[in-house]
């Protein structure tokens, strides 16, 4: 089958390259000291990393939907990494950075439109809904590759711990995508290896799965051990609470720049 797409179709969206834009000259800014306030560069550089982080998701979606049969995704935009092309951006971008700003959680977001009815094979339709939470997953090994690479000597703290928590970000997305609730990505994995009885009994819920996750996460017991799993896994990349506590700090620049104790 072919997979041929108009060059129009995969033209990287201008939109997407000035979101990668501001990441890099935000992220400058934090480097330098350039800006006024050093909390307000930092929440550019993590909500444009984020955002950017999310349209790579969506797009790893749809390139793989593209491979596997569904030859709709070109026309629909999707590979132009343009998040205005999304079915809902509301769900794949806006609510995902309310929730960054509000919980410091990488709330997964979903909306590309993929044909399911062009695909054939279990396999193609799990490794599609699987591709979007390994890009969260990769992205957060490359943001953390100078800490496991022991080559954080001499960055600047506020920059090293802006890094530290956009890959957070990155750890949680990746795990809330994974979880096998309807609506989710790791449902989508399974799907299409459960019965049509399970199937058909299991959809109505999936409007609602995301829901239902957010809501267990209030429970302190339940969001102890979430983000106890998450530091446990950033750890393993070298990147330290204490990072990620004051990229968060530094993060909610309308509270005031973070105090950080000397000799610390």
């Amino acid at each position: 089958m072919s997979t041929t797409i108009a060059r129009s179709d995969r033209r990287v969206s201008p939109v997407f390259l000035g979101l990668v834009a501001i990441m890099l000259v935000s992220a400058w800014a934090v480097w330098t000291g350039a800006a006024t306030s050093t909390g307000f560069a930092v929440f550019l550089f993590v909500v444009s990393g984020w955002i950017v982080s999310l349209c790579l998701h969506e797009y790893a979606h749809a390139r793989t939907a593209l491979h596997g049969g569904d030859i709709s995704i070109g026309a629909k935009g999707y590979l132009t990494l343009n998040p205005l092309k999304y079915t809902h951006a509301l769900l794949s971008i806006v609510l995902p950075v309310i929730f960054v700003i509000l919980g410091g959680i990488g709330l997964p977001g979903g909306a590309v439109f993929i044909e399911r009815g062009r695909i054939q094979g279990r396999w193609k339709h799990s490794l599609i809904s699987a591709a979007g939470p390994l890009t969260n997953a990769l992205f957060a090994v490359a943001l953390t590759a100078p800490f496991w690479l022991g080559t954080m000597d001499g960055v600047p703290d506020p920059f090293r711990y802006a890094l530290a928590f956009l890959a957070l970000l990155q750890v949680t997305a990746a795990i809330l995508n994974f979880l096998p609730v309807p609506g989710l990505d790791g449902y989508g994995v399974i799907e299409p290896w459960l019965s049509y009885k399970v199937r058909r009994q299991l959809e109505p819920f999936a409007p609602f799965g995301l829901l239902a996750v957010f809501g267990l996460l209030w429970a302190p017991s339940v969001n102890q051990a979430f983000f106890g799993t998450v530091d446990t896994l950033l750890n393993g990349l070298g990147v330290t609470h204490w990072d990620t506590y004051w990229g968060q700090e530094f993060f909610r620049f309308w509270q005031g720049e973070p105090q950080i104790p000397a000799g610390l």
